[in-house]
């Protein structure tokens, strides 16, 4: 899955909390999470030094604007975010509560790293068939 394509996945399954993800749908909108937050944060840096830095009136508008800017892009991936990795769960064939690790401190957003870059389970379960299709493991079984 190339990353447009996982990107639209990642949109499309906005509300999806039934299905499953591949490794690199939830990846690849990671990545495009963060190119985007390090884009609104380069840009808000170079505008606010063009006027003045943050020391002057317009460069402080700038760097709010910025930030009511990735706060809401941030509202706008909150529900989807939850939503793809419930659908890693999902492809893993455990259930998608396992997100609550997350509130887990210090150790549960590593629990669930962990769990975000292990390989689903070939085939259907209980959650669905398989994103990836049919692969070559099916061939020998």
């Amino acid at each position: 899955m190339g990353f447009g394509e996982a990107i639209g996945a990642f949109y499309r399954g906005y509300f999806d909390f039934e299905t499953r993800s591949t490794r690199s749908e939830f990846w690849w909108a990671k990545l495009f999470k963060t190119l985007v937050y390090f884009s609104i944060f380069m840009i808000m840096g170079l505008t606010a030094e063009a006027f003045g830095g943050t020391e002057s009136e317009t460069g402080e508008i700038v760097v709010g604007f910025a930030v009511i800017v990735m706060f809401l892009f941030y509202l706008a991936n909150f529900i989807p975010n939850i939503a793809v990795a419930v659908r890693r769960f999902h492809d893993q064939d455990l259930s998608g509560w396992m997100y609550l690790l997350a509130f887990i401190p210090y150790i549960g957003g590593i629990i669930i790293l962990i769990f975000m870059c292990i390989d689903g389970t070939h085939g259907d379960n209980r959650f669905g068939s398989d994103p990836l299709g049919e692969n070559m493991f099916d061939t020998f079984s």
